[in-house]
């Protein structure tokens, strides 16, 4: 990895920022037009699609994936592996239940009666993975929010290889959240059967989950037609470490999020230059250790920094302006430098808690606003699912009491009805 100081540094920062520039017009041309053939088309369409970019034959493989095939997944899987799988449910289901808003009413002078009912939209969709590899982790934390909101139905697609093969870990998981409407379909085109619906897809409230750039474009193209969680762009990582700091576990945590794309970013902030050079090095040996060593240094050569600056209250101020999806503060007291950090998807304090625990175990959600979108995101949870309800019961002493400044007010906009509407009630 290279290290930047200096007048290097806005250097990097400028291509970091890049990553954040709109999708490319081809992209988005292309991606537009799928849309509107899963819209007119419907299945007709994902058929047509599924040949032409995943070169399978639907007529052999059916879009849905019948119950059989996830019950049988589920009896196959590893013992172990199952009861992993069940404690990571567990630990993603208490975190969410903690903070989920409830329905509330309280009276007012007057005999006025306000408050909001909260409800769960009714059909969730849920998008996994199955590219450069398959992510069964995304299928619990997209699902079980939703399950802890109250949602009725939850409809999952993810990716097929040629032969209609799903990940059978993805399947087994799906059965045991207890999940039948799995669909072997992705990308840009199954975003847009979610979010328009087919004869065999059926249309969905909100669609979560991370996914390619065909995915994401799709995603905001198709914002309104549908909820959408937030437009997820490549994986990323900053660390923030001081000189105390162990250069083997900073190297490891870089190369977990390293690993994810080509296109991943890796970043550490420190005002030790010992630590950097030593960081460095252990990139370098971790890396050759690492089976895939080929995709982490391509992430590296884009998006892989090492920035040394003068002082921690810069590293801050760093961190803060490319708000991370992840921060890690490899620091002495992480705890005093946690108020320094207003812009991050997750911050994981101290040496023993790498990335890799929010992935799959912690509980809070792994999926994360990327791309500086952590200045306005926030992860996803059990509140994404739910719809707020305003409750407003006036008295007629209350109208009364309130009507004429309420008609002025109205009057003032020019929308003489609204007046109305309230002076009528003052007679």
């Amino acid at each position: 990895m290279h290290i930047y100081q200096d007048k290097d540094i806005s250097r990097y920062i400028e291509r970091f920022e890049s990553r954040r520039s709109s999708v490319s017009a081809q992209v988005e041309r292309s991606v537009a037009d799928i849309l509107v053939q899963v819209r007119d088309k419907g299945d007709e369409a994902l058929i047509e699609y599924g040949k032409r970019f995943d070169a399978v034959d639907y007529s052999r493989h059916p879009l849905r994936i019948s119950v059989e095939e996830l019950v049988r997944a589920h009896a196959e899987l590893d013992s172990e592996l199952l009861q992993i799988l069940r404690q990571a449910r567990q630990n993603i289901k208490s975190f969410h239940e903690k903070g989920v808003p409830q329905s509330r009413l309280h009276w007012e002078e007057d005999d006025v009666l306000l408050g909001q009912r909260v409800t769960p939209i009714e059909r969730a969709g849920v998008y996994v993975p199955g590219g450069l590899a398959a992510y069964p982790s995304s299928l619990l934390m997209g699902v079980v929010p939703a399950q802890v909101a109250g949602v009725k139905e939850i409809v999952v697609i993810t990716p097929c290889d040629a032969n209609g093969r799903v990940n059978p870990v993805i399947l087994a998981a799906a059965h045991e959240l207890g999940i039948a409407s799995v669909f072997r379909v992705g990308g840009a085109h199954g975003i847009a059967a979610l979010a328009y619906g087919t004869s065999t897809i059926p249309r969905v409230d909100k669609i979560v989950g991370p996914g390619n750039i065909y995915v994401a474009t799709a995603k905001r193209l198709l914002y309104g037609q549908c909820g959408i969680d937030m437009i997820a762009g490549p994986s990323e990582v900053l660390i923030i470490a001081d000189q105390a700091a162990d250069p083997v576990y900073i190297a490891a945590d870089l190369l977990a999020q390293a690993e994810h794309d080509p296109l991943a970013a890796a970043i550490l902030l420190t005002d030790s230059a010992e630590l950097a050079d030593a960081t460095a090095q252990q990139v370098l040996l971790q890396t050759k250790e690492l089976p895939r060593a080929a995709i982490i240094n391509q992430a590296l050569d884009h998006y892989g920094a090492i920035i040394l600056l003068h002082n921690m209250n810069e590293c801050f101020d760093l961190c803060n302006r490319l708000a991370p999806e992840h921060l890690g503060l490899h620091l002495d007291d992480p705890w005093k430098a946690l108020g320094h950090i207003h812009n991050a998807g997750a911050i994981f304090l101290g040496r023993y808690s790498p990335e890799a625990i929010g992935d799959y175990w912690a509980g809070p959600n792994h999926v994360l606003p990327t791309n500086g979108s952590a200045r306005f995101f926030s992860p996803l949870r059990a509140e994404d699912f739910l719809k707020v309800s305003s409750i407003i019961a006036y008295s007629q002493e209350a109208i009364r009491k309130h009507g004429r400044k309420i008609a002025a007010f109205a009057k003032n906009e020019g929308l003489e009805a609204h007046a109305a509407a309230i002076a009528k009630r003052m007679d």
